[in-house]
């Protein structure tokens, strides 16, 4: 798995979102920005990108860090 495909799935979730994704092929970091985050624990948060990835994670990515942002918290990291 590469870091090109694993940031499209989780685009298929986030469609109109931010998404980043690096890695080296087995540890990878995303950085998801969504409105739908408003609200959310940073656990709801973290599922909910798992959910759009499936059972991927169980099989072919072995670790995933996150961060997980709304757009007005993205604003304030400047």
């Amino acid at each position: 798995m590469d870091p090109d495909t694993i940031r499209q799935l989780i685009q298929q979730g986030f469609a109109d979102d931010r998404v980043e994704v690096t890695g080296d092929g087995s540890h990878f970091e995303a950085l998801v920005v969504s409105p739908a985050f408003a609200g959310k624990s940073l656990l709801e948060r973290h599922r909910m990108v798992y959910g759009t990835l499936g059972d991927r994670m169980r099989s072919e990515i072995h670790a995933l860090s996150m961060r997980t942002l709304t757009p007005e918290e993205w604003a304030l990291q400047g």
